[in-house]
């Protein structure tokens, strides 16, 4: 027997009392943030950290999936050297810790790059048109949102992959019956259907880039984790800075967990009628 629902779409007994303790402790927090000097210090200077932490994840994000939608595409391309390609880049890149990748972009490709471009450029600088690039002009944050991009790419990749594969080939048979090219058979046919099993897990790689976006503090960006970095080392407050860096990131994962997952049901539903 299906267990009864209760109003909200939750069973019986399954009330989401979780997430009722969260806000509860949510509040209790925010109370002694703003009632308690030191603590409401805390939080002004790590907060300056919010919007460099979402525009990495939003940026390195954005790039990723259009790089994972790309190898992905690669993946499942009649050429037998370009699903090669593909694999190779898969397998090596999610093979890497996240950490590693990112010094090796920082420090290894990033420098290798500027190389590369002084070299192309050379007979521009020689003409006085152009001046050589440092690699000090390569900005850490750069850097460390290439490197999220690669990484994530990886994964999302797959994801794509997964999706794509998931739509009845009969459907695709008929497109082609149709005289749809390939570009208006993926537009029209494949990804209105592959985004639905799509969502789900690109959703989540989302939130995880949240909070791995906390890494690109090892390059001295100054994002939240950064600014905690900072004021704990000067102040030796670390208790009062980690709970507060800890409180941060739970309302952005948490908030952004919740929304998405409204979205998820709302797509749901609407395939439901």
């Amino acid at each position: 027997m299906a267990p009864q629902q209760a109003p909200g779409g939750h069973s019986k007994g399954d009330y989401p009392w979780w997430l009722v303790a969260l806000i509860v402790i949510g509040i209790v927090l925010a109370v002694v943030i703003i009632t308690n000097d030191i603590y409401a210090q805390v939080f002004r200077t790590i907060f300056n950290g919010v919007g460099v932490t979402i525009f990495v994840t939003l940026v390195g994000f954005a790039l990723a999936t259009i790089l994972g939608l790309g190898i992905a595409l690669l993946g499942l391309s009649d050429s037998v050297a370009l699903r090669q390609i593909s694999r190779f880049y898969i397998e090596v890149i999610r093979g890497v810790p996240m950490l590693v990748l990112l010094f090796y972009v920082a420090f290894v490709g990033a420098p290798g790059m500027v190389a590369a471009y002084n070299f192309l450029t050379t007979p521009l600088v020689r003409a006085g048109l152009s001046e050589p690039v440092m690699v000090r002009d390569f900005s850490l944050m750069w850097r460390a949102i290439i490197a999220l991009m690669i990484g994530y790419s990886s994964f999302i990749a797959e994801v794509f992959r997964a999706g794509i594969q998931s739509v009845d080939h009969g459907q695709i048979e008929a497109a082609k019956a149709l005289g749809l090219s390939r570009y208006h058979r993926f537009r029209f046919v494949v990804f209105p259907q592959a985004i639905r099993v799509i969502f789900p897990p690109l959703s989540n790689d989302f939130v995880a880039m949240v909070k791995d976006s906390s890494l690109v503090s090892v390059l001295g960006v100054s994002d939240i984790t950064q600014m905690g970095k900072i004021y704990a080392s000067g102040s030796f407050r670390f208790f009062e800075t980690y709970s507060i860096v800890t409180y941060i990131y739970l309302i952005l994962t948490i908030g952004l967990s919740l929304a998405l997952r409204q979205v998820e049901k709302r797509m749901r539903g609407r395939d439901q009628r």
